[in-house]
């Protein structure tokens, strides 16, 4: 599902769209999805698109941590239901990848109920320190 010629409204390349199954037990006793699901939509399409890009495409065994994750509440979302959370690359530093969120319901694809993001930093697991972005999704966000 990579299709970098789509963008955000504010240019931002599109990485990856991820539909998430939206349950009864997400649901608070306002009757409305609780706040911690929506990261954890975020978290889910984030894993989602590292897993395309395996180890074996470029032998760098680097791995991602998150350091500041964000979300707005824009509009209530409400089970049952399938979310759409889109991925857009933000700024690429030398180790870190910041993304950027929406989620809408498939439902509803022309309202965007939550934006978010999430500041990425690759740690080499030799050192426990950052290391720098993997070439293999370097590539992706830089072509």
């Amino acid at each position: 599902m990579t299709t970098p010629r789509h963008t955000d409204a504010h240019g931002r390349p599109l990485l990856y769209t991820s539909q998430i199954q939206l349950r009864w037990g997400d649901v608070d006793q306002l009757g409305h999805i609780n706040n911690t699901v929506y990261f954890r939509c975020y978290e889910q399409a984030r894993v989602e698109w590292i897993d395309l890009y395996p180890q074996a495409l470029d032998g760098n065994p680097a791995y991602v941590v998150i350091v500041h994750t964000e979300c707005s509440f824009l509009k209530e979302l409400k089970a049952p239901g399938t979310a759409e959370v889109r991925i857009f690359a933000g700024d690429l530093g030398r180790s870190s990848l910041l993304q950027h969120y929406e989620l809408r319901r498939t439902d509803d694809p022309a309202t965007v109920y939550a934006t978010g993001s999430a500041k990425m930093v690759w740690v080499s697991p030799e050192t426990g320190r950052s290391t720098p972005v993997p070439e293999r999704f370097r590539q992706l966000i830089t072509t």
